[in-house]
């Protein structure tokens, strides 16, 4: 079987690694039990946690054991890494009610079946420590000279950074060291704005056990415009079919640009490279073809075949027939008829506000009932809604259907 290593290398996955040939060489003659954690901030993942998920996958297919941590230690804290702000403070029922539903999402992808991965929550450990004893035994551990000189930090210091986020390496250090007792964990994998924090537990794990472990960090979804991928204009684009309709996901991927589709089938599908190296070639219209194969795959991943079957069919009934498909996306509403059309885009969701809703009207990129509408000050009547509904068209590419209850 081939090194996932190189899988991971060829694919772009990889951003950083601690000791490259080591790595290499360990992947490739045992099986190895590595972790990345997942803090608890919402009650669902998002796309930029699907990609980690994808590595978990790539390397659990190889033979290699995943822990998925979640963080019902650390999200007592919040990770200042990538953040200009201190994270909201949750209540310890957050927390654990957001570990569940990340547990339900990760099993999409990942098999736990049979010890082939683990599910660990640093709560376990981390919520028991004593601080004082924490302090000496693991504290002295860590050069608050060295920690000041870590990118997490640096970005904050300007602004104000709270001591209880400075704690955050020393958890995310512990974690490691936990787990490697525990399970004889060798890799914790991670985004790339986790560097310094890897490298903590590493450190922490050399000076508390004599051991050698790894780290490895991984491309950060980002666009052809260095951009973070995986927000729109409602919001982020959710894992949760309850936040992101399974349609929505669908059409997110459906609608990114030329310039990063072949990148996205690189990082999010297994698609094989093979294939993938003759859609490089591809063109102008060919590349929507790469645009649909990219979100039927990645929609099956994460929502199943048969949710990715009917994204598929509604999206060719939408835009290659009629313009309706039962399975595109709903709004059902009892008092449209005399609200202000700018005001029924809001509350759709379509446009987060009627500013932006104005300027769509007003920019002729608004179609209701396939007839372009140009009125910004227009009501909505009951003759819009014909037997199928009121079907709004926003763009090219997006449809929505609004019904009357």
């Amino acid at each position: 079987m081939e090194n996932v290593f190189d899988v991971l290398k060829e694919r772009g996955l990889l951003a950083q690694t601690t000791h490259e040939d080591e790595i290499r060489e360990l992947l490739g003659k045992e099986k190895v039990t590595f972790y990345i954690g997942f803090d608890p901030t919402a009650d669902s993942l998002h796309v930029g946690h699907f990609l980690q998920m994808v590595v978990m996958k790539h390397m659990q297919d190889h033979g290699h054991r995943p822990i998925a941590l979640v963080g019902g230690g650390t999200g007592h804290i919040g990770d200042p890494s990538g953040r200009t702000d201190m994270r909201q403070m949750m209540t310890k029922e957050i927390i654990d009610h957001n570990c569940e539903c990340f547990k339900k999402q990760l099993s999409s992808v990942i098999d736990f079946s049979d010890g082939k991965a683990l599910m660990v929550n640093n709560a376990d450990w981390l919520l028991k420590l004593n601080y004082v004893e924490f302090l000496r035994d693991i504290g002295a551990c860590f050069s608050v000279n060295q920690m000041l000189t870590a990118e997490c930090f640096k970005q904050r210091l300007e602004k104000g950074l709270s001591f209880l986020e400075f704690n955050y390496m020393l958890m995310q250090g512990y974690d490691f060291l936990m787990l490697n007792r525990k399970y004889d964990c060798k890799i914790e994998l991670g985004g790339d704005d986790q560097w310094s924090n890897i490298l903590a537990g590493m450190d922490l794990c050399r000076k508390k056990d004599q051991k050698q472990v790894y780290g490895m960090t991984f491309t950060l979804l980002t666009n052809s415009e260095g951009k973070k991928m995986g927000k729109t204009q409602s919001g982020a684009v959710w894992l949760d079919p309850k936040k992101t309709t399974p349609y929505d996901f669908y059409q997110y991927w459906v609608n990114v640009s030329d310039a990063d589709v072949i990148k996205c089938l690189k990082l999010l599908t297994f698609v094989p490279m093979d294939e993938i190296r003759k859609m490089e070639q591809w063109e102008g219209k060919e590349l929507n073809e790469a645009k649909r194969i990219l979100a039927y795959e990645v929609t099956k991943l994460v929502h199943g075949k048969d949710e990715a079957e009917k994204c598929k069919a509604a999206a060719e009934a939408v835009f290659g027939g009629s313009g309706v498909s039962e399975d595109m996306p709903t709004t059902v509403v009892s008092d449209a008829v005399g609200m202000g059309v700018l005001d029924l885009l809001v509350k759709t969701g379509l446009l987060p506000s009627k500013g932006e809703a104005r300027r769509l009207v007003q920019q002729n990129g608004l179609s209701i009932n396939n007839e372009k509408y140009t009125d910004p000050n227009g009501i909505v009547t009951a003759e819009m809604f014909g037997d199928d509904g009121m079907i709004i068209k926003k763009g090219k590419k997006v449809f929505h259907k609004v019904t009357l209850l």
